[in-house]
């Protein structure tokens, strides 16, 4: 007898746990960066500057994603964002919205799902059937937009 498996996937719970963990630890190196710089041990905060805001990009992006697929409201979804800036606030609002069911279920617009509705859905039900495509293009878009953001940062003082 053989049996097939589904593929294994990352649920939305999964995708939006990671991205909250991940934004706590690398607020906690920022921190910690800071309080070094600021007791003149060590200047990491350019590095652990750079990796948390990559990971507060990659987080947003994660946040909007499962926002669309769990049809969170709009209240919710910006909650969700605005807590980034918050240190340590995405790990206790991921763990309210799990407790609360609301990171339940999977991709509701991946292939055999739900049809999509409107342009944002259009675009994650694309993005759904084109997985690998879709992770090249997004590490793509984040990589420009962090590159913009340090391009655009602050003037460095001159000595």
């Amino acid at each position: 007898m053989t049996t097939t498996k589904k593929p294994q996937t990352i649920s939305p719970r999964m995708l939006f746990r990671s991205f909250a963990i991940a934004e706590m630890f690398t607020w906690a190196g920022l921190i910690t960066a800071l309080i070094l710089r600021a007791f003149d041990v060590a200047n990491l905060v350019p590095i652990a500057g750079g990796i948390h805001g990559f990971v507060f990009l990659c987080y947003s992006a994660s946040t909007i994603f499962v926002w669309v697929n769990q049809k969170w409201p709009l209240r919710l979804g910006l909650t969700g964002l605005l807590l980034a800036i918050v240190p340590f606030a995405t790990m206790p609002f991921e763990i309210i919205v799990d407790r609360k069911g609301l990171l339940a279920g999977d991709w509701r617009l991946a292939p055999g799902g739900e049809a999509p509705h409107g342009f944002i859905e259009h675009v994650q039900a694309w993005i759904l059937r084109h997985v690998l495509l879709s992770i090249i293009l997004l590490i793509l878009l984040v990589t420009a937009l962090f590159v913009t953001l340090l391009w655009l940062g602050p003037p460095v003082p001159r000595a």
